[in-house]
C-alpha cells in the first residue's frame, strides 16, 4: 500500500485506529479534529497541523521535525520524548502537556499557551517564548539558557534549579514564581 492520504489518516483516526509508528511525513492535517489520536512514535516530520485539534493526543516519541502547529490545540497531549527540531509551535495551546525531559532547543513558541505544562528537566535553551503563558508550569531543572522570554507570563511557575543564564526576561511577569536555586547569571530583566 502506498503513502496514506489525508483522507485515509483522518478516517482511520476518526474510527479510533492507532497510527503508532507509521510514516506520515509531510501529511497535511490542518483544521482536522484529531482529539485523543494515537500518533506515538509516528514520523510526522514536515507535517502540517495548523489549527488542528490534537487535545489529549499521544505523540510520545514522535518525530515532529519541521512540523507546523501554528494555532493548534494540543491541550493535555503527551509529547514526552518527541523530536522538535525546527518545529513551529507559535500560538499553540499546550496547556497541561507532558514535555518532561524533552529537547525544545531553539523551538518557536511565540505566544504559546503552556499553563500547567510539565516541562521538568526540558531543554529550552535558545527557545523563543516571547508572549508565552507559562502560569503554574513545572520548569524544575529546566534549561532556559539564552531563551527569549520577553513579555512571557511565568506567574506561579516552579523554576526551582532552572538554568536562566543569559535569558531575556524583559517585561516578564514572575509573580509567585518559585526560583529556589535558579541560575540567573547574565539574564536580562
Amino acid at each position: 500500500m502506498g503513502a496514506l492520504t489525508r483522507e485515509m489518516v483522518v478516517k482511520k483516526l476518526g474510527k479510533g485506529e492507532s497510527m503508532e509508528g507509521l510514516d506520515l511525513t509531510e501529511v497535511d492535517l490542518s483544521y482536522c479534529n484529531l482529539k485523543n489520536a494515537n500518533l506515538e512514535k509516528a514520523n510526522l516530520s514536515g507535517a502540517h497541523f495548523q489549527n488542528a485539534n490534537l487535545e489529549g493526543a499521544n505523540l510520545k516519541g514522535a518525530n515532529l521535525e519541521n512540523a507546523f502547529f501554528f494555532g493548534a490545540n494540543l491541550k493535555g497531549a503527551n509529547l514526552e520524548g518527541a523530536r522538535f527540531e525546527r518545529t513551529n509551535l507559535q500560538d499553540t495551546n499546550l496547556e497541561a502537556v507532558k514535555l518532561k525531559n524533552t529537547d525544545l532547543k531553539q523551538v518557536s513558541l511565540f505566544g504559546a499557551q503552556l499553563d500547567k505544562a510539565n516541562l521538568e528537566g526540558a531543554c529550552l535553551s535558545g527557545a523563543r517564548l516571547k508572549r508565552a503563558s507559562l502560569v503554574g508550569a513545572n520548569l524544575k531543572n529546566a534549561d532556559l539558557e539564552g531563551a527569549f522570554l520577553q513579555r512571557a507570563v511565568l506567574n506561579k511557575a516552579d523554576l526551582s534549579n532552572a538554568n536562566l543564564k543569559n535569558a531575556n526576561l524583559s517585561n516578564t511577569q514572575m509573580d509567585g514564581a518559585t526560583l529556589d536555586g535558579a541560575k540567573m547569571d547574565g539574564s536580562k530583566r
